[in-house]
């Protein structure tokens, strides 16, 4: 999103998907990013352009992000844009034995044996975060996001926008949680990769906060509030300064003031590209209704705290869908008029009403979502509450069929 600096609200997307490198026969993480990406542009390098997309390196050599090359004017059209990449990126592991798994963790995943740090370049950046944190965890090397990148121009536009971020941040894993097994085992949260990821930097807590943003909504307020104090907290661990920039807040949405948008970090990857456009498409028409007020005033939007938020986000992280809202006001933010819901009610009213705005296809794709459950709910329904290692390799090879099919996963 690095040429975002002059669009005004919802006039461009960023999206990024990550998946996981494993192995065609077992399954098993195969860190070859390095190699894929060479593969695709006659020599070694961080990331590539590949017509409308680009691929790029993360954190360990077993991840690969594909994302858009720029920001979009549309996200009609992308989830082919994004199919089209998978099966680009497929053919080059196939040589290598490999192919893409999707899903916000691979379900049995050792990191503390498997993970293998990008090597090349100038990687003191990882250097940093793993001598600092140490990057062997879950929370580091086996949580796959899509994130959501969107513009805005000067503090009013910010403001509306962080406001409608925040609101929306809590429902996000009753549509997107696809981490439920860690370790070869059903923990009982749907949203697992959350869950490492509120942990990876507990060394420093002012880093991730509560998950939601301070409820600030200017460039100023931001800065003091929320990244000074960041910057200040990782001082005595970052002596050369590595890591003072707005990208070492690791809230479920941060600000980057550099380019003008707000970056959405809570959604786990989903099945295929179709899947995670259809959910992307649904949370803008959310946002972009708050934005305008058509169901509630700024200032209402405004007035809500971190803790209350973020009380409610974990329980989604918890029981996804089926997370409970005992709270009419905040139901009527969202023209909800019950007092109160599941975050699966809540969304199926969110859905019947936006549906027609809805620039994609959202037909099949968004009924799977909403009649059977986030991508977790599905895979557990699937393999049971205890799942063999067995029924993890059958079920997470139908996952990975998915995603070269680009086809929805029923369960």
């Amino acid at each position: 999103m690095s040429d975002s600096n002059k669009l005004h609200l919802f006039e461009g997307y960023g999206v990024e998907l990550e998946y996981m490198l494993v192995g065609s026969e077992n399954l098993a993480v195969l860190p070859v990013a390095d190699q894929v990406l060479q593969a695709q542009a006659g020599v070694l390098v961080n990331e590539v352009e590949v017509g409308p997309l680009c691929w790029s390196n993360e954190l360990v050599l077993h991840v690969i992000e594909l994302k858009t090359n720029g920001p979009a004017a549309t996200l009609q059209g992308l989830a082919e844009h994004f199919q089209q990449g998978v099966t680009q990126v497929n053919r080059h592991l196939s040589v290598l034995g490999g192919q893409m798994l999707p899903g916000g963790m691979h379900p049995w995943m050792n990191p503390l044996k498997e993970t293998r740090l990008w090597p090349h370049g100038d990687n003191s950046i990882y250097a940093a975060y793993n001598r600092i944190f140490g990057c062997q965890g879950h929370g580091w090397s086996n949580l796959q996001s899509t994130h959501i990148n969107l513009p805005f121009q000067g503090d009013e536009e910010f403001a509306r926008l962080h406001a409608a971020i925040r609101l929306v941040l809590p429902l996000l894993p009753a549509l997107a949680a696809s981490s439920p097994v860690v370790e070869g085992r059903y923990t009982g949260l749907l949203d697992n990769r959350l869950r490492a990821y509120q942990q990876n930097q507990r060394k420093i807590q002012a880093i991730t906060g509560t998950f939601i943003p301070e409820a600030v909504f200017s460039r100023q307020a931001y800065q003091q509030t929320v990244l000074e104090p960041i910057y200040q907290a990782i001082a005595p661990y970052d002596e050369d300064g590595l890591l003072q920039h707005e990208w070492l807040n690791s809230r479920g949405a941060i600000a980057r003031f550099e380019r003008n948008t707000i970056e959405i970090r809570l959604l786990d990857v989903q099945e295929c590209p179709e899947a995670d456009l259809v959910i992307i498409e649904l949370i803008c028409a959310v946002l972009k209704n708050l934005v305008e007020e058509r169901w509630c005033s700024l200032a209402e939007q405004q007035s809500w705290s971190e803790a209350v938020l973020a009380k409610w986000l974990l329980a989604a992280i918890g029981d996804g869908e089926r997370a409970r809202i005992d709270d009419a006001d905040y139901l009527s933010l969202f023209d909800f008029a019950g007092k109160r819901a599941t975050m699966g009610e809540l969304w199926q009213h969110l859905a019947g009403a936006l549906r027609p705005e809805l620039v994609g296809t959202p037909g099949l794709p968004l009924d799977v979502i909403l009649n059977q459950g986030p991508l977790a709910r599905r895979l557990i329904k699937a393999m049971g509450s205890s799942p063999t290692r067995k029924n993890l390799g059958e079920t997470y090879g139908q996952l990975s069929n998915c995603l070269a099919s680009g086809e929805m996963y029923h369960g």
